[in-house]
Parts: structure tokens; sequence; C-alpha cells
């Protein structure tokens, strides 16, 4: 049996702190740590890594239907836990009807050196992604199909923002994100960059993508002007996904999923 981990009275600092991070990318970095809320991402989260929760904030409304087998792994946390009225709850929850349960958790560290010089690599380079939804399903969609990573370009959203983290279902807490970072990062490593484009003359159809290199990523773009030249003249293939019905264009999200499922099930080139 563990020993029972106190509820200590929430103060300013922490509301404050909680504050800053729901908001504020610049607190985030500052702090390296960010907000999860809900009841199944943060009970996932103390039972695979407990570790990663620096504090737990708690209201009677979460406390009044956590069963004993919650409840007895949360009393078995290190991490410090707060609790606080649901109406202070309310005013401190980022979305529309709370379950009055949020962890601050550690932005995880990452060796980008290990990651891309392994054998094979296979990662999504995000370029300029404005909505922080589209990054936080990106990144679930590549920790879903065991990808390498996802890197993100300084300007794109930040994976760590209440909404990226909710798109993510908590994804963002145990998943190689890289942010910050320049598409020529991967010529370094001899990783080939394949561009996402709209369909044109000069496009090759992912369908006809039949094996792909050993150190591969997969570079998508802002969701209305797609990637930038610069990222273009970076990439050794630049592909499209065949669309019809007089659709341009997918949404980005949904072009990185299509990629990442056809890519990952390709041969390698001898």
């Amino acid at each position: 049996m563990g020993i029972a981990n106190p509820l200590h009275v929430l103060t300013r600092r922490q509301i404050a702190l909680i504050s800053g991070l729901l908001k504020e990318k610049r607190i985030r970095d500052q702090e390296g740590t960010f907000i999860l809320e809900g009841a199944k991402f943060c009970c996932d989260l103390i039972r695979s890594n407990p570790q990663a929760i620096r504090s737990l904030i708690l209201s009677p409304r979460y406390l009044r239907q956590e069963d004993s087998i919650r409840r007895e792994a949360r009393l078995k946390l290190a991490a410090r836990q707060f609790s606080c009225s649901d109406a202070l709850f309310e005013k401190l929850s980022d979305v529309e009807t709370h379950q009055g349960v949020l962890a601050v958790v550690r932005i995880p560290q990452w060796e980008e050196d290990r990651l891309l010089g392994q054998a094979r690599v296979l990662g999504v380079y995000g370029d300029r992604l404005r909505d922080p939804s589209n990054v936080g399903v990106i990144v679930r969609t590549a920790a879903a199909l065991n990808l390498t990573g996802v890197w993100l370009s300084a300007d794109s959203a930040d994976a760590y923002a209440p909404k990226a983290v909710r798109a993510s279902a908590g994804a963002v807490s145990g998943f190689p994100i890289f942010r910050g970072a320049p598409a020529q990062v991967f010529a370094k490593y001899d990783c080939a960059l394949y561009a996402a484009v709209v369909p044109a003359p000069e496009s090759v159809s992912l369908r006809n993508i039949q094996n792909i290199p050993r150190r591969l990523v997969l570079a998508v773009g802002n969701e209305g002007e797609g990637l930038s030249d610069d990222v273009i003249a970076l990439s050794t293939v630049q592909y499209a996904i065949p669309l019809s019905n007089d659709v341009e264009s997918l949404n980005v999200a949904a072009t990185a999923a299509i990629s990442m499922f056809h890519m990952k099930g390709l041969p390698t080139e001898s």
C-alpha cells in the first residue's frame, strides 16, 4: 500500500502558473511544462509515465467520481497534488465542460542526434502550421504509426498549446517533437525530404511511390499556402495525393495522415 498523497490548497502562485501555461508559449518554454487536462489523459499519464507529472490539480467534481483503481494510482504519485473548488477549476479550465482534473507536465526532451542517426528514419516536418489542432492531430497520427518524430518550423503553432495537446489525445507527453527546426537539418543526417504539394504536372502521385529511402522525412505545409519555396527546393521528391470531385486540396492533418500511412507500409530502397 502506498502512502496517501495529501491534497494541498491551490495557491495564488499555482493559479497564476496554470493560467500562464495555458495562454503563453513563452511561459511554457520558460517553465519547461505544459497543461494536460481531462480524466482519461491524466489517468493514462499517471499509469504510464508518472515521473512526467510535476503537479496535479483536482476539484470535488473529479474526486466524487474517481474509482478505487484510479485513486490508488494517484495516491502513489510523487508529484504534489492540489485541490480547489469546482468554481475555481472552471475558471482555470481551457475546455467548455471540465472534468475536474489537470496536470502540470514536464515537456519531454529528446536526443535529435540519436533519433536522426538511426538506420531507419520516417518523420514528419511541419512548415508554418498555424492551427494547433492540426499540429496535435499530426502528432497523434505519427505516434500511432510509430514514426520517428515530428519536427516543426519556428513559425508553426506550439505542440504544447492546449488545443494541440487535446487534439493529440495527450500523445505530446511521450512522443518526440522538435520545435523551431529548420528544414536544412535533415541533410546533415542524410535524410531525404519528400514534399507534399497540390497535384500538378511536375508532381508524383503518392500511389506511384512504391519504395522509400531508409531515412525519410515528409514535409507538409501551411494550411492555406502549402510549403514554402525554400522547403520545396530542399526536397528530392514532390508528391501529391490524387483527388477527385473537384476537390483541390486536403486539410494538412489529413494530408499528413494519408502520407504517413502510405509511406509506413512501403519497403525501403535496396
